[in-house]
Order: C-alpha cells, then sequence, then structure tokens
C-alpha cells in the first residue's frame, strides 16, 4: 500500500487526508478480493468461522466490503469503476438460484438478515452506477432475494434496522415490500430511547458503540435511502436532534491517541466507532465543528493502522490492535470485522464537501481537561489534556436489568473503562471491581446492581451504584455470547454501595458493607487493567484516615497475549482478612505519560477529603446515597 504524504496543514493532528481513506479503502477492497470465488459471489478470508458458518460467513466478507466499495463509489464514481464491474458479478452470481454457491436468504439463515441491510445500503447509494446499470434479471433476483425478508421476525433490538433499509430499498426499486413491518420497526427503535441521543440495544442496559453505528447511523441512511417518504419526513427533525445530543457526547469519549473508548461487544469491528461522526456531516445533522468530525474519525483509522489491525496481507482481523483470537464472540466469523466499513462512511461525501476541506481540530480532550455525565448509560467522563486519556466510570451499564444475578461482562459491568486500557476479558476478574474473595479463592459479582445516580459538584463528578455481590457457579450449558454476563447458580454474598468520586485521572472510591456476617470474604478493591509494558500507569492506595483499615494489597499478573500486549497486570487493595461491616476508601488511578502521579494521594481529616491539587470535599458522601 502506498499512502501520499502526509498533510499537516489541512490535518495538524493526523496528517490525513482523503486521500489517505481512499487508499486505505482500496487497499483493503483489493486485499479481500484475492479471496474472492472466481464468480466473486463469495469471499473466503483466512480465519475461523463463527457458529453460523462458511456460507455465512462469506457472505458476510461480500457484503462488508461491499458496503465499503458503495461508499467509495459514491463518493469518487468516475474513478471506481472497477470496484463496481467486481461486485457487479458477486451481486449477480450470489443471488442467481441456479448457482449451488449461491447465498444463504434472509429467510433460510439469520445472519443474512444483517448482512442483506449493507448490500441494500450500498446499491441505493451508488444506483446510478451500480444498480441502474445491472441487467434486468439479475435486478429480479435481487429483489427476490431482498424480498424473502418480508414478515420476518427481528430481535427486538438494532437488527430493527436491517427490515427497515431492505424494504425501503424493495420500495424504490419496485419490489414488494410491507409498511406494517417498516413501521413496527421503528416502534421498536422509539421504545429502545432512553433520552440524551442513547440507545439500549434492547432491554437491558446494554449501552455500547450499537448506539453510534447503529441506532444513530441506519436512520440517516434511511432518510437518504428514501427522501419522500412521509414518515422519514415526520422524523427528520426528531432523528437529527437524536444524532446531534449523542455526537455532543461521542467527542468526549475519544482519547487523544485516536482510540474510541474501550468497550462493550464487536469491539472487533474497530474504527467503525467513527461512523457517527460522518453520518453527522452527512446528514448535516451534528453541533460538531467539521475538523473535529474528521479529527475523530481521522485520528481512530490512524490509531488501529499504526497498532497493527491491518495484516501483511492487508486484512482486517478479529482483534484490537493485531489479532487476537480471545475478542471473537459466538457470531464472529472471519469477515465480521469488515463492519469496520462503516467508520469510512465519510468517503461517501466528495473531495470538495467540507468535512474533508476545513482544518483539523483537536478533541475536547486535546483542548482542557474534560468532564461529562451521560445520564442513560450512567458514565462519569473524566479526559486528561496532559496524557489524552478518557475515563469512565460506570454506575448503570452491565447488559441486564436491575436484579440480574448472573456473572459480569468483562465489556459491560466493569466500574471502568478508558481509551487507553483493555478490560481483562476473564469475567471474575479485580479489574475495576469491588468484589469479595472466598476461601477457594473465588471473586463476586456486581450485575443486576441499581443505579443510585450521579451528580458533579465543585469541580467534581460523583456516581454511585448499590448491589448484592455474588459468587458464580457458571453455567456449562450458558447460550452463546453475545454481551450479557454468563448465568450460574448463585451464592449471595454481602450488599454493597459504592461511590466513585472523580477529579481528573483520581477516582475517590467509596464503599460500604453491610450483611457481612462471617461467610463474606475478603474485599478486594481493583484498580485499572494495564499491560506491564504499556507506559500507562495504574494505582490503587488506601484512602488514610476514613473508615476501616485497607491492610493488604498486590498486583495480579495475567501471562499470555492480550488484545493490547503481552502481559495484564491489575494492582489491588483489600482486607487480609474477612471483610466486616463497615466504609471503605481507596484511592484509583490510572494515566499516561506525563499524567497524573501513580502516588497521588487523597486524605481525610475533620470530616473533609483532600485531593491531590488540594482541593476538599465534604465526607459524608456515603450517606447521601442511603435509602
Amino acid at each position: 500500500m502506498l499512502l501520499p504524504p502526509l498533510d499537516h496543514k489541512l490535518s495538524p493532528f493526523t496528517g490525513l487526508t482523503r486521500e489517505h481513506w481512499c487508499a486505505y479503502a482500496d487497499h483493503l477492497l483489493r486485499s479481500a478480493h484475492h479471496f474472492g470465488t472466481e464468480d466473486h459471489a463469495n469471499i473466503h478470508l483466512p480465519g475461523a468461522n463463527s457458529r453460523y458458518g462458511p456460507r455465512s460467513d462469506s457472505l458476510e466478507a461480500f457484503a462488508r466490503t461491499f458496503l465499503l466499495a458503495s461508499f467509495r463509489i459514491a463518493g469518487d464514481p468516475g474513478n471506481t469503476g472497477w470496484i463496481a464491474e467486481w461486485y457487479a458479478a458477486g451481486l449477480d452470481a450470489g443471488t442467481n438460484p441456479a448457482n449451488p454457491d449461491r447465498w444463504p436468504t434472509p429467510s433460510e439463515l439469520g445472519q443474512a438478515k444483517v448482512e442483506a441491510a449493507s448490500l441494500a445500503v450500498g446499491l441505493a447509494l451508488t444506483r446510478d452506477v451500480l444498480w441502474d446499470k445491472l441487467p434486468e434479471r439479475v435486478q429480479e433476483q435481487l429483489i427476490a432475494w431482498f424480498e424473502t425478508v418480508i414478515g420476518e421476525e427481528y430481535p427486538p433490538i438494532n437488527w430493527v434496522w436491517f427490515q427497515i433499509v431492505v424494504e425501503t430499498f424493495l420500495a424504490s426499486v419496485g419490489g414488494r415490500y410491507s409498511d406494517e413491518d417498516i413501521d413496527a420497526g421503528l416502534a421498536i427503535h422509539d421504545s429502545l430511547y432512553r433520552g440524551g441521543g442513547w440507545f439500549a440495544d434492547g432491554p437491558e442496559r446494554a449501552y455500547d458503540h450499537y448506539v453510534g453505528w447503529a441506532f444513530q447511523v441506519y436512520p440517516q441512511l434511511w432518510a437518504l435511502m428514501a427522501p419522500s417518504d412521509p414518515r422519514v419526513t415526520a422524523r427528520k427533525t426528531l432523528d437529527g436532534d437524536r444524532l446531534a445530543d449523542f455526537l455532543d457526547d461521542a467527542a468526549y469519549l475519544v482519547g487523544a491517541n485516536g482510540a474510541p473508548l474501550i468497550q462493550g461487544r464487536s469491539l472487533i469491528y474497530r474504527f467503525a466507532a467513527a461512523a457517527p461522526f460522518w453520518v453527522g456531516e452527512l446528514s448535516g445533522h451534528t453541533r460538531l465543528a467539521p475538523g473535529v468530525s474528521r479529527r475523530a474519525a481521522s485520528g481512530m483509522l490512524d490509531y488501529f493502522a499504526r497498532h497493527g489491525s491491518i495484516t501483511e496481507d492487508g486484512l482486517l482481523s478479529i482483534g484490537w490492535h493485531g489479532e487476537f483470537a480471545g475478542m471473537k464472540q459466538a457470531y464472529s466469523g472471519f469477515g465480521s470485522p469488515y463492519w469496520a466499513a462503516k467508520g469510512m462512511l465519510g468517503l461517501a461525501m466528495p473531495a470538495d464537501h467540507r468535512v474533508w476541506t476545513f482544518v483539523e481540530e483537536p478533541l475536547p480532550v486535546e483542548v482542557a481537561d474534560t468532564q461529562r455525565l451521560i445520564a442513560a448509560p450512567g458514565w462519569q467522563v473524566d479526559g486528561t489534556r496532559a496524557d489524552g486519556v478518557v475515563r469512565i466510570r460506570n454506575h448503570a451499564t452491565d447488559h441486564a436489568v436491575v436484579g440480574a444475578v448472573v456473572a459480569d461482562s468483562p465489556l459491560y459491568a466493569r466500574l471502568g473503562y478508558s481509551t487507553h486500557t483493555f478490560p481483562d476479558l476473564v469475567p471474575e476478574s479485580v479489574d475495576n471491581a469491588v468484589a469479595f474473595v472466598d476461601s477457594s479463592g473465588r471473586l463476586t459479582h456486581r450485575t443486576g446492581f441499581e443505579h443510585l445516580g450521579s451528580f458533579s459538584e465543585d469541580g467534581f463528578q460523583v456516581g454511585a451504584s448499590r448491589f448484592t455481590a455474588h459468587w458464580i457457579e457458571p453455567d456449562p450449558d450458558a447460550g452463546p455470547d453475545h454481551g450479557s454476563g454468563v448465568a450460574g447458580t448463585a451464592t449471595p454474598g454481602p450488599s454493597v454501595t459504592v461511590v466513585s468520586v472523580t477529579r481528573g485521572a483520581v477516582e475517590l472510591r467509596l464503599v460500604r458493607v453491610s450483611g457481612a456476617g462471617d461467610s463474606g470474604g475478603s474485599l478486594r478493591i481493583g484498580g485499572w487493567p494495564v499491560d506491564a509494558a504499556s507506559s500507562v500507569v495504574s494505582s490503587v492506595l488506601p484512602a488514610p484516615g476514613f473508615g476501616m483499615a485497607l491492610d493488604s494489597s498486590g498486583t495480579f499478573a495475567r501471562s499470555g497475549a492480550h488484545p493490547m500486549g503481552s502481559e495484564l497486570t491489575i494492582p489491588w487493595v483489600g482486607t487480609s482478612g474477612t471483610a466486616h461491616d463497615g466504609d471503605y476508601a481507596a484511592v484509583v488511578i490510572v494515566a499516561g505519560e506525563r499524567g497524573a502521579s501513580p502516588d497521588a494521594s487523597v486524605t481525610y481529616a475533620d470530616g473533609h477529603f483532600e485531593f491531590p491539587d488540594g482541593t476538599r470535599l465534604t465526607g459524608d458522601l456515603l450517606a447521601r446515597f442511603d435509602a
């Protein structure tokens, strides 16, 4: 792959221009095509299959690379004939009923419902270049293939958009479609809205990147597909305002290193997290400056390119930096990472669009230290300009419902996530935990906790939750991993209230234990997971003078590769013996180079806590959240 010289005049933060994006896109497409079948219908990339098998995975690879191809064609139709020709052949062969290697239809395979949406969106965006030039026979094949979605059941999550966009495309090309399907999908979409631009991906407290790359992107693409549809007209302001509200928050969740927040399922889609920034510009529904939108998106592409996400063969592997098989979820196959294509949506905008011509502007964390409370997921955001790290403390997201008694989902239920640390992928962990360890070494979980609220005051942010700590013996027949914690046999432990008081890199973690009895186990307050060779530092220290003693400490180490390195370490403090009812406090820090000192302390005296910068706050915070 040949890249043009970096342009730090137009893009002072990343150096990347539209020409760089085009070069990456073309490289990814040409590399994937090497693994295509002779008729171009299927792309059999190297790697493990998903639980749905190779027919599903090869369709997925075709459809997701086609989505990237459609953005490339839409933004530069005069120079992308080679792309259109390659995919035109595949669209014919994949939907030809006489082809033994044809694609499974959406009525035959659930995953095909997902991939049908990428095909429909791509065909809509390139209609004059691709669809209008397909032979009538191929158009009829495609219509018949798409029509198998009509009346099908879709889970009440982000999947409803896959049916909406396919049937909207059918309506635009003379195929059959169902207004009832579209209206039902829109109703489910609205039922999942939780305010402030945020959606839950289903009835659980499942907040993650699907808010951006699904719930916010598809309504805008749908509007482009059917601008005269009365439903689109009626929803334009509503959906636009929701997107703008979400982007206001999303800009605060990107680190100065370019990484998006490392939280939630499907992280192997990597720079797909850039999609909502692009769609805000594409639709005009954003309050961000175009230079900020491109800074966020280009930062993500640059981050992953620099850290080995594109293999020597020009492919996207399952992983975060490089390949890491441990990130594979049940639905992940070799074609899955190519949903990163959504993050290249900006290519659908031509070279003279303002998002490409305006000078890059800094992200919020590059301007100043940031504080932000995001109500729906219960996140308190703290970014620090000195090291560019963005952190959240989490008191309302666990991919479960209140009262659920299951194991913690590593990607949802931790107390903290950041742009510079990768969660420990083992459910039972001291990673950002308040947990109890029994005589056999098992740790408790917090999923099903109650969110007690959050507020900001005098330069501090405060969030709290309460839960009954529980040990889980996992069910050996537990279902596939779709993000939720594993079910099993539960043993209840003490009741715990956790309050996170944050100021920059420093968190004062207050813990109230009740009902410990004699079997509560010893207490562990865990810090941030970092790679042993990383420049990011993680520390946990007792807060002297407050509550009961934390007289034990250590560092957990997990040897072997993880998504960001070769050895994961997590510091912790706790009790040397059984924890008793009462209050405990620890200072938890994660910081990058030039960030806060890992030895920074918070002290307690005269009824007040004093932070390292000398600011003070009252010590009665736990009492504020008493029932």
